[in-house]
C-alpha cells in the first residue's frame, strides 16, 4: 500500500503543520485496497468517517464503479454488531505491514509519539501501534478501559535518526565523522516493568504475549537503539600525516505504554427447574460480557446491553518525516482499527424474539451514559441516560443444554470457562398460593387481606424487596401488586390493603429472582370484588340516600296536587262521570 486513494465519501480533514504540509486524513475507500477484507467488510470499519451520503448514480459518476448494498448503507451511517467482529484485527494486521521507517538520517513517527534525543540519536521513539484482540469499552464518562485477550499480539513502531557531527578543519588538523553502524538491538514487552516477551530488533515489532495472572496491567513497548560513529582525526606533519581513529557509541532506550485490563472470563451459572418443566439459567460476570447460547445449535441465545462498532485510531492518520534540516507531515499508509463496545438502547434481548427464551431478570451496576466518550462522527444507538451494566442475566427456556452452554465476552475470541455449579446453585421452583378476601367494609371503603403461602407446605411467604442484587442474602425479594399498589407480606405471609372504589381487584405475586432463594417460587394471582351493596349497611345507606334525594320531588308533587285542588274546577279530581 504505497498510495491511498482519497475518498470523497469520507470527510475529516486533518490539518497538521509541523513545518510544512497539509495532509488529508480520510480512511481508504472500501474496495480499493487488498487488505484481507471484502468491500462489504472494509466498508463497516470506519465509524469515525463523516457520513455524507451520496447517491448510487453520483458515486458511479465519481468513481466509475458500483457500491455494494452494505457499502452504500455505511456511506450514510455507521454499522454496529451483535458481537465483536474480526475485521478490525484483520485490517490492522495487514495494514501494519505497510508501515515503513525512514532510514538512518530520517525519523518517521506519528504526531502523538514521545520523542527522545541523545547525543547522536535523535527523534527516537517506540510507539504502540495496536494490541489485539482487544475491545475499547465505553462504560461511562472517564471510564473507557482497553480490554485485551490473555493471549494476543502487541504491534509497535520504532524509529530514529542519527545525527552525524559536521567535520572541521583548523590549521593542519582535520576532523571527519561517519556512521559505521546503527540498529535496534532488541525490543521488549513489559508488564508492570517486568519483561514478559522480547524479540530481535525491528522497526515494526510484533510481539506475542500471554498473561495469566493479572486483572489489569500497564504494558510497555521498549526498544534499545544503538549507534556507532567513527571519528577520524588527521594531522598534517609536512613529511607525513598522523591519522587517529576514535569510535563513539551510544545506546538509547525508548518506550511507550498503554493501560489495559486482561479480559479473562469465568462464568458462574445458576440453574432452576420450573413446575411446568421449563429450565431457568442465570449467569453472572463481574465485567461486561456479550451473552450466551443455550443449545448446541446456537439457535437460542441471550445477550446483555452491549453492542459493538469499529473505528480507526486517528492518531495514526498522519506521520511526520523528520531529518536534520526539516520535517513534513505525510499521510499514513498504516491505520490501526479497534473494536469498541457500548451500551445500546436496544438493551438486553433473548433470541428468537417471539418463541425463544424469556428474559427473566438482569442486574448489574448503575452507570451514567458514556455518550461523551464516543467522539465525533459516530452515529450509533448508544444509551443517552443512566443504564445498568447487565453483569447478570437470567432466562427461562423450554430447552437448555448445559453441556453446550457457551458464554461469549466482549473481546473477540474470548469465551468464558464455565465454573461447575455447586449444590447451592441448583433451584427447584415451587408453586405459590396467593389468596385475597374482603375482611371489612362499609359504604365508603373496604379492607382486603392478601395472603401468600407455599402451595406445597402451606408455609407463609414473607417478602422484602430491599435487596438490589438477586444472588445471595437471607431475605426474599419480590412484591404483590393490587389496586395500583405495591405491597409486601409480613412474617405471616399477610398484607393488608385498603380500597375506596368499588370494583374487581386482582392481586398478582411478582417473585424475585430465584437465584437467591431456597425454595424459590413462581408467580400466582387471585381476585376479589367489592361493592357497597354487598352489605346490609350498604343497602340501608343506599335506600336512605335515594329517599333523601327524592324528598324534594315528593314535596313538589304534594304541593302541586294541593294547588290544583284549590284553583282548579271542583270536579277535576272527581272520577265519576
Amino acid at each position: 500500500m504505497n498510495h491511498r486513494e482519497l475518498s470523497m465519501l469520507m470527510i475529516g480533514l486533518l490539518v497538521t503543520s509541523l513545518v510544512t504540509g497539509i495532509v488529508a486524513a480520510d480512511p481508504p475507500r472500501p474496495g480499493t485496497e487488498d487488505n484481507g477484507l471484502t468491500e462489504n467488510e472494509s466498508s463497516t470499519l470506519w465509524s469515525r468517517d463523516a457520513d455524507t451520503y451520496i447517491s448510487q448514480e453520483e458515486y458511479s459518476q465519481r468513481y466509475g464503479d458500483e457500491r455494494t448494498a452494505i457499502h452504500q448503507l455505511a456511506n450514510g451511517t455507521d454499522i454496529t454488531f451483535k458481537r465483536p467482529p474480526a475485521t478490525a484485527a484483520t485490517w490492522t494486521r495487514n495494514d501494519f505491514e505497510d508501515l515503513e521507517a525512514g532510514g538512518s538520517d530520517t525519523s518517521v513517527y506519528p504526531p502523538h509519539a514521545s520523542l527522545e534525543d541523545g547525543v547522536f540519536i535523535e527523534d527516537a521513539h517506540a510507539t504502540v501501534f495496536a494490541v489485539q484482540p482487544s475491545t475499547r469499552g465505553h462504560l461511562e464518562s472517564g471510564d473507557t478501559p482497553l480490554y485485551i485477550a490473555p493471549n494476543g499480539t502487541m504491534r509497535g513502531f520504532v524509529d530514529y535518526r542519527v545525527r552525524i557531527p559536521n567535520g572541521s578543519s583548523s590549521g593542519n588538523k582535520t576532523v571527519e565523522w561517519s556512521l559505521t553502524n546503527d540498529e535496534i538491538e532488541e525490543v521488549r514487552l513489559k508488564k508492570n516493568e517486568k519483561t514478559i516477551a522480547r524479540t530481535d530488533g525491528s522497526h515494526t515489532p510484533a510481539i506475542n504475549y500471554r498473561i495469566d495472572d493479572d486483572w489489569s496491567a500497564t504494558l510497555s513497548l521498549e526498544a534499545e537503539i544503538h549507534a556507532r560513529l567513527k571519528k577520524t582525526i588527521r594531522i598534517d606533519r609536512g613529511n607525513g600525516t598522523d591519522v587517529t581513529v576514535v569510535y563513539r557509541t551510544e545506546s538509547h532506550n525508548v518506550s511507550d505504554s498503554v493501560d489495559v485490563e486482561i479480559y479473562d472470563l469465568s462464568a458462574y451459572p445458576y440453574y432452576a427447574e420450573y413446575p411446568d418443566g421449563d429450565a431457568g439459567v442465570a449467569i453472572f460476570q463481574s465485567r461486561p460480557w456479550q451473552g450466551y447460547t443455550l443449545t448446541d445449535e446456537g439457535n437460542a441465545s441471550v445477550r446483555g446491553v452491549w453492542r459493538f462498532y469499529t473505528a480507526r485510531n486517528t492518531n495514526w492518520d498522519t506521520l511526520v518525516r523528520s531529518d536534520r534540516t526539516d520535517s513534513a507531515t505525510v499521510q499514513s499508509d498504516a491505520i490501526p482499527v479497534y473494536v469498541h463496545a457500548y451500551p445500546s438502547r436496544i438493551g438486553p434481548r433473548a433470541e428468537p424474539v417471539r418463541d425463544g427464551p424469556e428474559l427473566i431478570d438482569t442486574w448489574g451496576t448503575d452507570r451514567s451514559s458514556p455518550v461523551g466518550t464516543i467522539g465525533e462522527n459516530i452515529n450509533i444507538d448508544i444509551i443517552n441516560e443512566a443504564y445498568t451494566t447487565t453483569y447478570g442475566v437470567a432466562v427461562r427456556a423450554q430447552n437448555v443444554d448445559r453441556e453446550a452452554l457457551n458464554v461469549a465476552g466482549i473481546v473477540r475470541g474470548v469465551n468464558a470457562s464455565i465454573v461447575e455449579p455447586d449444590a447451592g446453585s441448583e433451584r427447584q421452583l415451587r408453586r405459590s398460593n396467593l389468596s385475597v378476601e374482603v375482611i371489612q367494609q362499609n359504604q365508603s371503603q373496604a379492607t382486603l387481606r392478601v395472603e401468600l403461602r407455599d402451595n406445597q407446605t402451606d408455609a407463609p411467604i414473607a417478602l422484602d424487596d430491599s435487596r438490589q442484587y438477586p444472588i445471595g442474602g437471607s431475605t426474599r425479594s419480590g412484591y404483590i401488586t393490587i389496586a395500583d399498589q405495591r405491597v409486601e407480606t409480613n412474617a405471616s405471609g399477610v398484607a393488608i390493603v385498603t380500597i375506596d372504589e368499588p370494583g374487581i381487584y386482582t392481586a398478582r405475586y411478582h417473585p424475585g429472582s430465584w437465584l437467591g432463594h431456597t425454595p424459590a417460587y413462581v408467580s400466582d394471582s387471585a381476585t376479589a370484588r367489592w361493592h357497597p351493596l354487598g352489605t346490609i349497611d350498604g343497602w340501608f345507606a343506599l335506600l336512605f340516600e335515594v329517599g333523601w334525594q327524592l324528598i324534594p320531588f315528593f314535596v313538589m308533587f304534594y304541593a302541586g296536587k294541593r294547588l290544583l285542588r284549590m284553583l282548579g274546577p271542583e270536579d277535576i279530581f272527581d272520577s265519576n262521570p
